[in-house]
C-alpha cells in the first residue's frame, strides 16, 4: 500500500509539472482519456487543469497549490488522500461546499446551478437575490469564518483570502487576481471542475466571451475620429488618486475610450495642497467620462453634491464631464451597507459591464444599465432582497446576452 501511494505521489507530481505525457511516451503507454467533459483554459492566466482518467488536477499560480481532484467511484477516492503545503485532495462531485462570502462572487454558483450543493456563507453580505432567498428559508446557513472546526462539516470551503490560516478542506477562487475581464470571467471553469460541471461552464462562458468580443467590436465602430478619453478616480482620506487596475483599463479600450495617461494617472493630489489640487483639475478638465470609485458605507446617500464637495468645487460648470452629465458610479446594485453586485454578478459577466461602459461612453438614453449609475443626473441605487428572486434557484441562471451587430 505504501509503494502504490507512493508511485502515486511521483505520478502526480510528473504530471502537474507537465511532463506525463512525455512520462508516457517513453514507457509506451496509451493516451489517458478522460471519462467525462473536460474544459479547456483559454483567457485566464492563474490556474490551469489537467486531466486523468479518474482524476483531475488544478495548479493555482495564486497560492501555489495543487488541487488534486479524485472521482467518487474511483479507487483512488478511498485510497488517496493529500493535506500538504503544496497538495491537497477532494472526492467529487462535491456533496456540500461553503464559502467565504467577502468579496465572493456567488454568481459563479448560479451560473453553474450549484445553489442547492451550497449549504454555508460566512456573511449574508451578498449581492444575490436567490443566494439571499435560500438563507432566509434555511437552505444557507450561516458559519463562523474563524471556526475550522464548524467549516469541516463541508465538503470544501472556497475562500477568496489566501493569506489567511487553511484547513484541508480549504480552496482558494480568486478570479479577482486576474488581469482582466475575460479572464475573471472565466474562472468558472475552475469552480467547474470540482462538480463535474465542465460542460455548463464552457456553455456559459463560451457564451459571454462571444457576447463581450461582439460588443467590443461595435464599440470599435462607434468610435469618433477622437475617442472619449475616460478616468476612474478615488478619494481617500483627503486623497484623490486614479484607478490603474489592469482590468478597469481594458474594460475601458474594449469600451471604445482612451484611458488617462500613465505619466498622470500615478500621481495622487491632496486636498489640502492648493498647487497638487490645480494640477488634478487641470487634469479633470481634459476628461470626457469621469468613473468616481470612492468607497462610501452608505451608496444611496452619496449623491453629486458629495462628488463635489470631495474635490473641492462648487461650479460644477468648470468641467466638461458635469455639465455633459458624465459622471458615473459602479454602485447600482447594492445589499446592505456598501455590499455591491460590482463585486459579483459583474465579475462573472463581464458583457454587462462593458455594455453599461459604452453607453456610458456613447449614450443613447434608450440603454438601462446594469451596474453603473449617473451620478450627474442623479440616479440612485437598487437594493437588492431576497424577494427579487424570481426563478427556481436549483436551476441554472443563465447568463444575460445582449443584443449585437459588430458590423463585420
Amino acid at each position: 500500500m505504501g509503494t502504490s501511494l507512493n508511485a502515486f505521489a511521483l505520478l502526480s507530481v510528473l504530471f502537474v509539472s507537465g511532463q506525463f505525457m512525455m512520462l508516457a511516451q517513453v514507457r509506451g503507454a496509451t493516451k489517458v482519456v478522460p471519462a467525462g467533459d473536460i474544459s479547456k483554459v483559454e483567457d485566464a492566466q492563474l490556474f490551469h487543469i489537467y486531466y486523468g482518467q479518474s482524476f483531475k488536477v488544478i495548479k493555482n499560480s495564486v497560492d501555489g497549490k495543487s488541487y488534486l481532484l479524485l472521482q467518487n467511484n474511483s479507487r483512488m477516492a478511498t485510497r488517496t488522500k493529500y493535506c500538504t503545503g503544496r497538495i491537497k485532495s477532494f472526492v467529487i462531485p462535491l456533496s456540500s461546499c461553503s464559502a467565504d462570502t467577502t468579496f465572493f462572487p456567488v454568481s459563479f454558483f448560479e451560473l453553474l446551478g450549484l445553489l442547492e450543493s451550497l449549504k454555508g456563507i460566512t456573511s449574508d453580505s451578498v449581492t444575490s437575490e436567490c443566494v439571499l432567498k435560500l438563507y432566509t428559508s434555511g437552505g444557507i446557513k450561516l458559519v463562523n469564518k474563524t471556526d475550522m472546526q464548524q467549516l469541516s462539516q463541508f465538503t470544501a470551503h472556497f475562500i477568496s483570502n489566501i493569506d489567511e490560516e487553511q484547513a484541508c478542506n480549504y480552496a482558494a477562487f480568486v478570479p479577482l487576481e486576474e488581469r482582466t475581464p475575460l479572464q475573471r470571467a472565466e474562472w468558472i471553469k475552475y469552480l467547474a471542475t470540482y462538480t463535474n460541471s465542465e460542460a455548463r461552464a464552457n456553455v456559459v462562458y463560451d457564451a459571454v466571451k462571444q457576447n463581450y468580443l461582439c460588443l467590443s467590436k461595435a464599440a470599435a465602430n462607434l468610435t469618433t475620429r477622437f475617442k472619449p478619453v475616460v478616468a476612474w478616480v478615488g478619494y481617500y482620506e483627503g486623497i484623490w488618486s486614479f484607478g490603474k487596475e489592469g482590468f478597469k483599463l481594458q474594460y475601458v479600450t474594449d469600451a471604445g475610450g482612451e484611458n488617462v495617461d500613465d505619466t498622470i494617472s500615478n500621481n495622487s493630489y491632496n486636498v489640502s495642497n492648493s498647487d497638487e489640487m490645480e494640477n488634478f483639475y487641470a487634469i479633470l478638465g481634459t476628461v470626457d467620462v469621469v468613473i468616481d470609485e470612492t468607497y462610501v458605507l452608505e451608496p444611496e446617500e452619496y449623491r453629486l453634491s458629495a462628488f463635489l464637495e470631495n474635490i473641492g468645487v462648487d461650479d460644477k460648470s468648470c468641467f466638461g464631464f458635469l455639465t455633459n452629465q458624465r459622471l458615473w458610479r459602479y454602485d447600482k446594485r447594492a445589499q446592505k451597507p456598501a455590499t455591491l453586485d460590482w463585486y459579483d454578478r459583474a465579475i462573472s459577466q463581464p458583457q454587462l459591464v462593458l455594455a453599461d461602459l459604452m453607453e456610458a461612453f456613447f449614450p443613447t438614453g434608450n440603454y438601462t444599465t446594469t451596474f453603473f449609475r449617473n451620478l450627474a443626473k442623479d440616479e440612485g441605487v437598487t437594493t437588492i432582497g431576497p424577494e427579487m428572486c424570481d426563478r427556481n434557484t436549483s436551476t441554472p441562471m443563465e447568463p444575460t446576452i445582449l443584443p449585437c451587430q459588430s458590423g463585420n
